[in-house]
């Protein structure tokens, strides 16, 4: 029936992070503060839980005097979103087959 859902994944913020670091090579903090528009201690501890489990790479330098945090999702991290996006389909599909036995559509409601 029901898949459950990756619990790192189903965070708003960690989700964003991920959503965007599937459509692009790397992406450094200040561009993922300016998308997601997080405080920056928030998207700090996010990152680190992210990097924990091994969803992402970070890369930390200095370009001049001011540092640089880069981040990159990796294979592991790209399996698991895959693996929850096809998780959270189950529950559209679920809810479509339950509201088509009733005679309505999950999107009409």
């Amino acid at each position: 029936m029901f898949k459950e859902l990756d619990p790192l994944l189903h965070s708003q913020l960690r989700l964003a992070i991920m959503s965007l670091l599937l459509g692009v090579e790397e992406a450094d903090f200040v561009f993922l503060k300016e998308k997601t528009e997080a405080t920056s201690g928030n998207l700090s501890v996010q990152i680190d839980k992210l990097q924990e489990a091994g969803y992402i790479e970070v890369t930390k330098t200095f370009q001049g005097k001011m540092p640089r945090t880069v981040c990159k999702i990796t294979d592991k991290g790209i399996l698991a979103f895959q693996v929850y996006a096809r998780d959270l389909k189950t529950y559209f599909k679920e809810l479509n087959t339950e509201n088509r036995e009733k005679g309505g559509d999950v999107l009409s409601n």
